[in-house]
């Protein structure tokens, strides 16, 4: 109970703001008269009781003193009951999904990852299209550091339980973690607004705006359409997108320094120079692509180039048309940016732009040691010094990350999937990119095909990779559950 306390007292916490953000498409529904209102409000009581029980079981549980392996748990279970219970709208609407597809789809959301199993999507009611869109808005900063900021009360190490979240390892622009996260919320609603106003100016509907500025900033991908941001044919969206969909992959902590410092200082960051040079050779090599096959003309081009490949560096997962017809060459750097990833502490999933740096920068450390075997060289980030801990854990996460593609891939064969479908199925589940590759779940297909295997399989993926995979495994292991 020492361990579980905490566990449950902070998860009853988020259950009841999770269960108050469930109110928000139930008055949708009730506006426009929908048949969910009892799904939703169901729903909604249903997470405020367990979370109500969960708070009343670990009340006297203390918080001022927080053990690793507590925020290990409280992380890890936080994660997956505010997905399973997000799940609960899906299965109760008035056309439910099954419990593999509704929870497939409330870890997709909340992960950020933006697969998705509802086919259709232009004819499903608003209340269910705008739970989706919340779910991933909420995922994109992360339910525990919103209930970090938001609930005073809970007096735990906010910076560490975002670390084990988001890898976020910059030095606190701040110098309390609760105020740091207040701010990065503060940031986080400011970019949705700004977006959310932009699409309207730029001429979509008041509810596709608000639907698509919380799946931009969160870098979530959830669209209102089966053709995703293709049912836009406007250029001025595409690029609005192209900002803030960036934007959502800068560390937010450079956000709230700009606010502090009043100065533009994003450029600054060697994340966001090295994602911005990532995105800027590869869009003008699909560009050069798409003039070359005279499929579009030039700015069109770019436009279209830009769009799609920063929604799958920074994976979002919006899609603009079927971009495997672009050529083999623009199939393999499609397959290829769905790694790369945002910056730390950000609201993208992948790799991360810093570990690929770090790793390009220990590739030329070994050349130049091979030269000057005697040579001393000093590692820095950013102007700081790199530890051994954060070099072995980029190569730790790069083991457990490989480990877990192959493991997903081979389960996904076994459901008798295609090898396109299988390798880019979990390449996309784990590093939460959104569409694949292939026929059946690319940027014109969905995942309502696979079997209950394999969307079972994909959820864990998912979960596995939003957390970065250590702060689950390590629940695996006997040494962790030693008193």
């Amino acid at each position: 109970m020492k361990l579980l306390g905490p566990t449950l007292l902070i998860l009853g916490a988020i259950l009841n703001i999770l269960a108050l953000f469930m109110l928000i498409p139930l008055a949708l529904s009730i506006a426009y008269d929908s048949d969910n209102q009892i799904a939703f409000f169901s729903s909604a009581t249903i997470t405020s009781v367990v979370g109500i029980i969960f708070l009343l079981i670990g009340k006297k549980s203390r918080l001022d003193f927080m053990q690793p392996r507590q925020v290990f748990l409280i992380t890890s279970v936080a994660w997956a009951g505010v997905s399973l219970f997000s799940a609960l709208p899906f299965i109760l609407i008035d056309h439910p999904l099954t419990i593999a597809d509704a929870v497939f789809e409330a870890v997709s959301g909340v992960t950020s990852t933006g697969s998705s199993v509802m086919a259709g999507l232009d004819h499903f009611p608003k209340d269910v299209l705008l739970w989706r869109s919340l779910l991933n808005w909420i995922g994109g900063v992360g339910i525990i550091g919103m209930a970090i900021a938001v609930l005073p009360f809970l007096r735990v190490g906010g910076m560490r339980l975002f670390k084990t979240e988001s890898s976020d390892w910059s030095d606190k622009a701040m110098p309390r973690a609760r105020s740091l996260m207040a701010m990065i919320i503060y940031c986080y609603i400011t970019l949705s607004l700004i977006c959310g106003c932009a699409y309207w100016l730029a001429g979509m509907d008041v509810f596709n705006a608000v639907n698509h500025a919380m799946a931009t900033v969160s870098t979530g991908g959830f669209s209102t359409s089966d053709a995703s941001f293709a049912q836009f044919d406007s250029l001025i969206l595409h690029w609005i997108a192209i900002i803030f969909m960036l934007a959502g992959a800068f560390p937010f902590v450079l956000f709230v320094r700009m606010l502090i410092n009043r100065r533009f200082i994003v450029l600054e960051d060697t994340q966001v120079r090295g994602l911005l040079l990532i995105v800027v050779v590869m869009t003008l090599l699909l560009t050069v692509q798409l003039i070359i096959a005279d499929k579009m003309e030039p700015f069109r081009a770019l436009t279209m180039a830009c769009f799609n490949l920063v929604s799958i560096v920074t994976t979002t997962g919006f899609a603009s048309g079927d971009y495997q017809q672009w050529g083999p060459i623009a199939f393999v750097v499609f397959y290829f940016a769905m790694f790369v990833g945002g910056c730390s502490g950000s609201t993208s999933g992948g790799i991360k732009v810093f570990r690929l740096q770090i790793f390009a920068g220990l590739v030329k450390e070994q050349i130049i040691t091979a030269i000057h075997p005697r040579a001393i060289i000093s590692r820095r980030y950013n102007g700081r010094l790199i530890s051994s801990e954060i070099i072995a854990s980029s190569i730790s996460y790069m083991c457990l990350m490989a480990a877990c593609l192959v493991l997903i891939t081979v389960i996904l064969a076994f459901t008798g999937l295609d090898l396109i479908t299988s390798v880019s199925g979990a390449a996309t589940a784990v590093m939460n990119v959104g569409p694949g590759l292939g026929d059946v779940i690319g940027p014109a297909g969905n995942f309502s095909s696979l079997s209950d295997t394999a969307k079972w399989a994909l959820s864990a993926g998912m979960l596995l990779g939003r957390l970065e995979f250590l702060t689950i495994l390590v629940l695996f292991t006997p040494a962790f559950w030693r008193a």
